[in-house]
């Protein structure tokens, strides 16, 4: 909710320039107000009707009309009592019973107006001026409080009758008759006034309880739209943008090229095709959905899918706009390849899983049929047997651990691993594997310090890159995997091998599934990588760099791994037993 009296940008409101409602007081605070308004009305009246009568009295006294300075007195005790209760007094509320608000001012226009009745004796007649005090107690205060005003006014009206009769008994039935009919008019006055008012106070508080619920409305309608991934933008029959959501503004790079709203679309070439559409779907009277690409001088380029819906135009009356929803058709088709290669990684798990069994078995039958066999040519075949079948093994396991990976929630787990026994005692078990001791050299120089890492997933991920760094190295050099802290402070591995530089094009496709630069290669090992990363909380790289072995500087390629240096409630440290370091 914006603060009362700032004044709303055109651009903030989906509902044109001026908004659904105004920005002003609080609607919790709209009674009050009003009824400070009336009060306000009443008081002001009071004080021209207190001037006028002592205008008057001034000027009948001035000109010999016979007014006495006693009636002058009381007109002008009048008027200061009423310009005191405008200037000093504050509306309040009147209770259902004559309270000392009513006495300051009900109360001071009946004895004021009766004084004057009495005072003149009957030679002005005052009767009109008792509406005052009973509009004033019809519409502010409640119904005991206008009929008791009443009551009393009549009485009075009577009590002058009365007084009258006895100077002319000739009039005691007129004067009677005149005050009997004044008092019954100022009851049916008091009570269909109070009526009225009453009717339009409950009118007054279900439009202030529907105002609320449609600010409300409206905030969580702007809230939404707000949110939205799709752009949204609001164009009238000229063209021109009345508003746009974050999303369109990120979709269209709004910042640096369109400007504030409102703009018009017809001082844009690139934007013509959304100008085109818009005028079709005014022509039509129904929504559109078209293809569009659009361009900026800048020569940036959006290929956009967009829908189009009419809505009319609370500002305007019936004036009609065009919303029209943006999707950038790249991001649509990214979707799309996502789902297709979960599906794809659904179906090659399930497959990797009905191969295993059959690949185990000709792997074996293989090894026990080289056993038979003397002559060189049929060992050939059969050690291409061997390593093809090698070759499908690996895929297989690289396909099921894809799969494995997907359904893992995140690592972060709280447990703590000493990183460089982790790495030690991990990087033995590889080298058994590998058979070649001199193939890796070791730097680890972080101690005792502990990485937030799940074990078996930081097995799994140097597992991988040791494969991938020994699969593309020149052998020049042994590789190299090191630890230690960055510029940061944060822990941070790296592992180097002499291999080729990479094509620009394959380092931006690194980390993507099924992406390799060699045919041979399933393209699954770094995306494991990266997953595995992402579910401990911590960030994989790659970059060109070089090593100094023995004289020589040869360059290669080095993937970092930087941990989540954050503290994890409930950590648990985990402890590994301590490895001889193979040399």
């Amino acid at each position: 909710m914006k603060p009362s009296g700032r004044k709303k940008d055109p651009a903030s409101s989906w509902f044109g320039a001026d908004g659904l409602l105004p920005d002003g007081p609080a609607v919790g605070n709209e009674a009050q107000d009003a009824f400070a308004r009336l009060w306000h009305g009443f008081m002001t009246a009071r004080v021209m009707i207190a001037l006028m009568l002592l205008v008057m009295q001034a000027s009948a006294y001035l000109m010999g009309q016979g007014a006495s300075f006693l009636v002058l007195d009381v007109c002008t005790l009048y008027l200061v009592a009423t310009l005191a209760v405008r200037m000093l007094g504050r509306p309040r509320q009147p209770g259902q019973t004559f309270d000392r608000q009513w006495a300051t001012t009900i109360a001071v226009d009946v004895v004021a107006f009766s004084a004057l009745q009495f005072f003149q004796g009957g030679s002005v007649n005052y009767t009109a001026l008792f509406a005052m005090p009973v509009l004033m107690a019809a519409v502010l205060g409640s119904l005991p409080l206008a009929l008791g005003t009443t009551s009393a006014v009549t009485l009075l009206l009577l009590a002058d009758a009365w007084w009258s009769s006895l100077q002319a008994p000739a009039e005691l039935a007129a004067r009677f008759l005149q005050a009997g009919l004044a008092g019954t008019g100022f009851f049916i006055v008091a009570f269909l006034t109070h009526q009225l008012a009453s009717r339009l106070s409950q009118e007054e508080e279900v439009a202030q309880r529907s105002a609320r619920e449609a600010r409300v409305q409206t905030r969580v309608n702007e809230l939404v739209i707000e949110t939205l991934t799709d752009g949204i933008l609001v164009i009238d029959r000229n063209h021109t943008v009345r508003a746009a959501n974050p999303a369109a503004r990120l979709l269209m790079d709004w910042v640096d090229h369109a400007g504030p709203l409102p703009f018009t679309l017809d001082g844009r070439p690139g934007w013509q095709p959304l100008t085109r559409l818009a005028d079709m779907t005014f022509a039509l009277g129904d929504a559109q959905s078209a293809d569009v690409d659009l361009q900026q001088a800048s020569m940036a380029h959006w290929s956009l899918k967009v829908r189009t819906r009419l809505a009319a135009s609370l500002a305007e009356g019936a004036e009609s706009l065009c919303v029209m929803f943006l999707q950038d058709r790249r991001e649509m088709e990214a979707r799309l390849r996502t789902e297709k290669l979960a599906a794809m990684g659904r179906m090659s798990a399930a497959v990797a899983h009905e191969i295993r069994n059959p690949l185990t078995a000709i792997t074996q039958a293989n090894a026990l049929l080289d056993e038979d066999l003397g002559d060189p040519a049929h060992k050939r075949l059969t050690l291409m047997i061997r390593h093809n079948a090698e070759r499908l093994a690996r895929i297989v396991d690289e396909i099921l651990d894809v799969a494995r990976v997907e359904h893992l929630g995140s690592g972060v787990s709280g447990n703590r691993v000493p990183l460089d026994a982790a790495l030690q005692a991990m990087s033995d078990e590889w080298l058994k594997q590998a058979g070649d001791p001199g193939s890796l050299r070791l730097a680890l120089a972080t101690g005792t310090t502990r990485a937030v890492f799940d074990t078996d997933h930081l097995r799994r991920l140097l597992v991988n890159l040791l494969d991938n760094a020994r699969r593309y190295a020149s052998h020049a050099a042994p590789v190299h995997v090191s630890t230690g802290l960055d510029a940061g402070g944060a822990l941070e591995l790296k592992i180097w091998s002499d291999g080729p530089p990479l094509e620009p094009t394959v380092q931006r496709h690194l980390f993507e599934p099924f992406f390799s630069s060699q045919s041979r290669s399933s393209g699954l090992g770094l995306y494991i990588c990266r997953e595995l990363c992402e579910r401990n909380g911590a960030q994989i790289g790659f970059e060109r760099s070089h090593r100094n072995v023995g004289d020589n500087v040869i360059w290669g390629n080095e993937f970092s791994v930087r941990f989540n240096a954050a503290p994890i409630p409930g950590e648990v440290d985990i402890e590994l037993q301590p490895l001889t370091r193979r040399t």
